[in-house]
């Protein structure tokens, strides 16, 4: 490939990944994928991206609106194309049909029905085929859709506000309300992207939050996720008044919902439970991915942030530093999150009215 060609690659594919971007929030349990044809000249004569599961495709669409124009050009995707009939047909059909001459590709699908496949399937039938422009940057952007796929769990993101000695509560426990406005509204931006939002029990006792999306638009409903093995979840917290929004899941353990009053009084609220036996956090999120979470935002406690570091599921910390100080006999910050700072993945540090956001992923994309 010549040098200027390769350029000319990574301009087009960091144009269908900002296509792809465009479904952030909305794709589960698809991936986002972008996608655009374009002509040896360098004209763009389609562009796509994927709004959500069950409708058209990224490549799709790029393609029904290139028509008779994607004869000879090169389609630019960030993600194989599939090669399966699942909710729509294969596009690799689609793409054959168009007489696209060349594809180029950030990254192979690891679904099994995918894997390799597609690309196969379009050398197969003389498309010349370019994998690995952008590749990280796509591996990212569908982080959740590979580690479900590859791990079997959501990816993890946890999320922590600390005062400036490092406390994450007052003395008691009680509600301690750290962060300001604009640090707020990014949680507030950052739940709207996400399948679900997480607490554990304790969270909901000590501060009865409703956990959902507040001055952001979320197109589709946001999953409340309470891990709460005893089942001390009151029937009355204020998540159940609004589950217009979105389901409560709760998840406990056999001795839980052998609590048959409370576990039917969780019920007629609104829950629903999850019984699972297996010990520790891992088999517990394997069964959020059965319900179509790939991405789950960890909120608190700190027991909940503590098991999730120490099992190894983490992938992502976004911690807030206040310019508070609780003083002693407060909660501090699990051991984890805070150990982890000096040495997360493309750190970024940056301020927020008067808070310091510190986030980074804890493990590489390749």
């Amino acid at each position: 490939m010549t040098d200027s060609r390769s350029l000319a690659d990574g301009v087009w594919m960091h144009r269908a990944l900002a296509l792809a971007r465009r479904g952030i929030g909305r794709t589960t349990p698809n991936p986002m994928v972008g996608a655009c044809v374009v002509t040896d000249d360098g004209v763009v004569v389609g562009h796509g991206s994927h709004h959500r599961a069950g409708s058209r495709h990224a490549e799709v669409i790029a393609l029904d609106e290139a028509g008779v124009r994607a004869a000879g050009a090169t389609l630019f995707c960030t993600l194989e194309p599939c090669v399966h009939t699942g909710r729509t047909a294969p596009c690799t059909s689609r793409i054959i049909a168009s007489g696209v001459r060349r594809v180029v590709a950030a990254v192979e699908d690891p679904d099994p029905r995918v894997q390799g496949r597609g690309f196969e399937c379009l050398r197969e039938a003389g498309v010349e085929v370019e994998v690995g422009v952008g590749r990280v940057a796509a591996i990212r952007l569908n982080q959740p859709f590979f580690t479900a796929i590859m791990s079997g769990r959501p990816f993890v993101i946890a999320k922590a506000a600390t005062s400036l000695d490092g406390q994450v509560a007052a003395p008691g426990g009680h509600r301690t309300l750290l962060t300001a406005g604009p640090a707020n509204r990014r949680t507030q931006r950052l739940r709207a992207s996400v399948d679900a939002v997480a607490v554990g029990s304790g969270t909901v006792l000590a501060d009865d939050p409703l956990l959902t999306v507040r001055e952001v638009f979320r197109e589709r409903p946001l999953a409340r996720v309470i891990f709460d093995r005893r089942l001390r979840t009151p029937p009355g917290a204020r998540l159940f008044s609004t589950l217009a929004t979105g389901p409560v899941i709760i998840v406990t353990s056999p001795s839980g919902a052998a609590q048959r009053s409370q576990a039917e009084a969780l019920e007629v609220a609104g829950a629903t439970l999850l019984v699972e036996s297996a010990p520790g956090l891992a088999p517990m999120l394997r069964r959020l991915v059965q319900l179509e979470i790939q991405s789950l935002l960890l909120e608190g406690g700190t027991t909940l942030h503590a098991s999730a570091w120490a099992e190894g599921l983490v992938d992502y910390v976004q911690i807030y530093v206040t310019p508070h100080a609780l003083g002693p006999g407060g909660v501090p910050l699990a051991r984890g999150l805070a150990s982890s700072l000096p040495e997360l993945l493309e750190p970024r540090v940056e301020v927020w009215g008067p808070d310091i956001g510190i986030e980074g992923y804890v493990y590489r994309a390749d």
